[in-house]
């Protein structure tokens, strides 16, 4: 049996196998079995507000490295392109601008904003000339509110993964949403981007990690629901701390929600708060290393710094800590597999399946 096998009871499951976590060869192939099919959070729409503008980036940078640019043609209509020119190569946006069209500046050939070729001099010979390979590739985009995601081999529609908590989120004010760079940063984690997600996926710590956290939070009553390529925590706010107040039309109507922290297969990570949402974007480096990046996005200014999003640089400090030292536990000759608490690591539980249907 495989080292990577689940067993689809928790009662009975082992944990994920360790070398996931320490060998370069699952590193590496975990780049082609799970993050190139996946559905990853990119630049959001702010960054082409203006028609005929054009933002490039890095997809994954020191991962999976695939240089794009996401346009705004004249019809106001967004396009993820790839952003290397289909002559030989050379990158085509450089950084965000308007233009009229994409033009290389190695050789002059030019692009439309959906990337369709439109020129090239001093090709009037070349026989067969152009075909669609001469075309920029273009991804699918999946957007909501202002959040766009892409997929370099997207084999599961983006619906399957973020339907359920759209639907069950359909009351939050995602047209609001204000990023704020000042509030943003990154945070280098000496870990594997699995470790840092599996720890995320449980509430199971808070406890005995995370004092001023768990002076807000209800432990008894924290819960996580299970989607097919998602899930969800909930934690329900002590009395007199801050929630949200939930519509009628919300299942949890009636509950002092503090916090709702959804989960997309394999990386992306989506905090709701009543101040807003911060994202937590986990991209890997090495086996050992691992970048998370924050996102804040704000609706409402006042309830910022209070409640369960209140303090989140300490709690991410908390997290790190714990994180790292079990990187350097995972290398023990002594330890291969753990068991899960049924009540409170079905989110890791469903993340370590996950992984072993992708690896296959």
């Amino acid at each position: 049996m495989s080292n990577f096998f689940i067993d689809p009871n928790i009662a009975k499951a082992k944990t994920i196998a360790t070398e996931f976590y320490t060998s370069e060869k699952y590193f590496e192939l975990s780049k082609e079995k799970i993050f190139e099919n996946s559905w990853q959070l990119i630049p959001d729409t702010d960054k082409v507000k203006e028609t005929n503008s054009a933002f490039p980036f890095i997809l994954l940078e020191n991962y999976l490295n695939e240089p794009l640019v996401i346009t705004k043609d004249k019809d106001n209509k967004l396009h993820c392109l790839s952003n290397v020119c289909t002559h030989r190569g050379n990158l085509l946006v450089n950084e965000p601008c308007k233009l009229h069209a994409l033009v290389c500046k190695y050789h002059g050939r030019r692009f439309s904003h959906d990337g369709k070729f439109v020129s090239m001099p001093e090709f009037k010979e070349v026989e067969n000339f152009p075909t669609k390979d001469d075309d920029l590739h273009e991804l699918s985009v999946f957007q909501w509110g202002k959040f766009l995601f892409t997929s370099l081999d997207p084999k599961i529609p983006a619906k399957e993964i973020y339907g359920d908590i759209q639907k069950r989120l359909e009351w939050f004010p995602m047209d609001k949403l204000q990023f704020r760079d000042d509030l943003s940063k990154d945070y280098t984690v000496k870990a594997n981007w699995a470790l840092y997600c599996e720890n995320f996926l449980e509430g199971f710590h808070i406890p005995f990690v995370h004092p001023s956290l768990n002076d807000v939070l209800d432990f008894g009553n924290y819960s996580t629901e299970l989607f097919r390529y998602s899930n969800v925590q909930i934690g329900i706010a002590k009395e007199g701390e801050a929630c949200f107040d939930l519509p009628k039309t919300s299942p949890d109507h009636g509950k002092n929600v503090a916090g709702y922290y959804f989960w997309a297969f394999p990386n992306v990570m989506l905090n709701f708060y009543p101040w807003g949402i911060s994202v937590n974007l986990v991209k890997p480096i090495s086996v050992n290393e691992t970048k998370v990046s924050f996102l804040i996005y704000v609706t409402d200014e006042s309830k910022l710094n209070t409640g369960a999003g209140g303090n989140l640089n300490t709690v991410e400090m908390e997290d790190e800590e714990v994180v790292e030292n079990v990187q350097k536990g995972v290398h023990s000759r002594f330890y291969k597999h753990g068991r899960y608490s049924v009540t409170r690591e079905q989110g890791t539980h469903h993340f370590h399946s996950l992984i072993a249907e992708f690896i296959g």
